[in-house]
């Protein structure tokens, strides 16, 4: 991912912890960011927090003193993500290393990879 850019939405489950950071500026909760990093939360870990049970959510707001309406934000966004990668709604760019022939065929093989991973979340309407 590119430091300059904000990371893809799509692959927000490869996300490193700098990249979780550029999210967090994005959706104005950039104040968050350093100890977010000092937690190491990554887009595995943002993954996972849509099995968090309550009292793990209460540690992590404990941890990242975290008030409970940008909570509410921070999961909003994800849900936002998710849902978008489910209708297709966010594009999807051939890899550097791809050759320009493939790009089609990598584009819609990406697409179903990406929304069978958010499916496989079992994400709730």
């Amino acid at each position: 991912m590119s430091k300059e850019h904000p990371p893809e939405p799509l692959d927000f489950f490869i996300w490193t912890v700098e990249d979780v950071g550029l999210w967090l500026e994005e959706i104005n909760l950039g104040s968050y960011r350093q100890i977010f990093k000092e937690n190491g939360v990554n887009g595995e870990y943002l993954e996972g927090m849509s099995m968090f049970t309550t009292e793990q959510i209460l540690r992590f707001i404990r941890r990242c003193h975290m008030k409970w309406g940008d909570f509410i934000t921070l999961c909003k966004e994800l849900r936002r993500i998710k849902v978008a990668c489910l209708k297709g709604e966010q594009k999807v760019r051939r890899p550097w290393w791809a050759p320009s022939c493939l790009s089609v065929l990598f584009v819609n093989v990406a697409k179903r990879n990406r929304q069978s991973r958010v499916v496989s979340l079992k994400l709730e309407p």
